[in-house]
C-alpha cells in the first residue's frame, strides 16, 4: 500500500516534557488509522505537526511524500483538518459558514459541493440555522463539512466526538465510513477504545511513545496472554487481595476483574485458593478474548 503519512524518530518538547518522543510511524493511502492514547499522551502535538501548525525538533514527518517542514503550504492546501476546539461562526448560517471555509480555500464553484455536503452530514434541512443554535453533534458535523469542502486528500480528525452525545458519535462514524468509500484517507485520534476497534490500523501512545502498532486484532493478539473475567461478591476486595498477593496482572472495570495468565490452568488454582480463603465468592468466571484496554493498561504497567 502506498503510504500517505510517514514519521520517522519524530521529536517535540516544550520544555522539559517530550510531548512527541521520536516516534515513528506510517499511513496508508485510503485507510482509517487512529492514534489512540488519554489525554497527555501527545496525540494533539503529532497531528498539529503533521498539519504544518507546529514546527518539530528533530526527526521527519512527511505528508503526500514530501517533508512538512519545507512543503508546509502545498501540504495544507491538500488536507482537512477538524481540531478539538474547531471555530465556527455563531452569527453565521450553516449555509454561510460553509461558504466562508470554501472562499479561505479557494473553492469559486462551490455550491453544488456544499450541497452534496449538507446531504451527506444530514445537515440539509437545517442550512439556514445560526451555528450558535446547533446542539454539540450538529456542530461537529458543520465543521467536518467546512474541513472537507475543499476535497482534501487527508482527513485530520483530532477527538472528534469527545464530548458529543452517543447518537451523533453514532452518525459522525457512519459519515467516516462513506469518506472512506470515497477513498478519503482519514488520520484520527481518540481516547475511545471502542472507537480504535473501528480503525484499519492504529498506534497506541502514552507519555510522548509509541507503545504499540498494528490493526486492532494484531496489537490484541501481541500480549499472547489468557484473560479470565472474574465476578465476585465483593469486586474491590477481590481485586486487592489478587494485586497484593500474587504476581499476576489485575485489572478493575466496574463490577468485572480481568486476571491475565501465562498458564491459565495452573495459575487459576492459586487465585481460587486465594479467594476462598478470604471468603471472596466468585459469581462467574470466564475466559474473554484480550480487548484493546487490557493489552494498554498491560503495555503501560511493564
Amino acid at each position: 500500500m502506498e503510504s500517505i503519512v510517514e514519521i520517522n524518530n519524530l521529536k517535540k518538547s516544550f520544555g522539559e516534557i517530550d510531548a512527541v518522543d521520536n516516534i515513528s510511524l506510517e499511513v496508508s493511502k485510503g485507510e482509517l488509522f487512529g492514534l489512540v492514547g488519554p489525554d497527555g499522551a501527545g496525540k494533539t502535538t503529532t497531528i498539529r505537526i503533521l498539519c504544518g501548525l507546529l514546527n518539530y525538533d528533530s526527526g521527519s514527518a512527511k505528508v503526500f511524500g514530501k517533508e512538512i517542514s519545507t512543503n508546509r503550504k502545498e501540504i495544507q492546501n491538500q488536507i482537512g483538518y477538524l481540531s478539538q476546539k474547531f471555530s465556527l461562526y455563531g452569527d453565521l448560517t450553516i449555509d454561510e459558514n460553509i461558504e466562508f471555509f470554501a472562499k479561505i480555500h479557494g473553492v469559486k464553484k462551490y455550491e453544488q459541493r456544499r450541497n452534496e455536503l449538507l446531504e451527506f452530514t444530514r445537515l440539509l434541512p437545517f442550512r439556514d440555522r445560526l451555528a450558535e443554535h446547533l446542539s454539540g453533534g450538529m456542530k461537529q458535523k458543520l465543521a467536518l463539512a467546512c474541513s472537507l469542502i475543499h476535497y482534501p486528500k487527508i482527513l485530520f480528525l483530532d477527538e472528534p466526538t469527545t464530548g458529543v452525545d452517543p447518537i451523533s458519535r453514532r452518525d459522525f462514524w457512519k459519515i467516516l465510513a462513506n469518506m472512506l468509500k470515497e477513498k478519503i484517507t482519514v488520520f484520527m485520534t481518540t481516547s475511545y477504545m471502542d472507537e480504535a476497534e473501528r480503525c484499519n490500523n492504529i498506534a497506541l501512545m502514552n507519555k510522548g511513545k509509541i507503545i504499540s502498532t498494528g490493526a486492532p486484532e494484531e496489537v490484541k493478539a501481541s500480549i499472547n496472554k489468557s484473560i479470565v473475567e472474574l465476578v465476585c461478591s465483593d469486586v474491590r476486595t477481590a481485586y486487592s487481595i489478587i494485586k497484593k498477593n500474587s504476581t499476576l496482572e489485575v485489572q478493575l472495570f466496574g463490577d468485572r476483574i480481568n486476571v491475565m495468565f501465562n498458564n491459565y490452568a495452573d495459575e487459576y488454582k492459586i487465585i481460587d485458593e486465594l479467594l476462598r480463603n478470604n471468603k471472596i465468592e466468585v459469581l462467574s468466571r470466564k475466559l474473554v478474548p484480550p480487548s484493546l484496554e487490557n493489552v494498554f493498561f498491560h503495555l503501560i504497567t511493564q
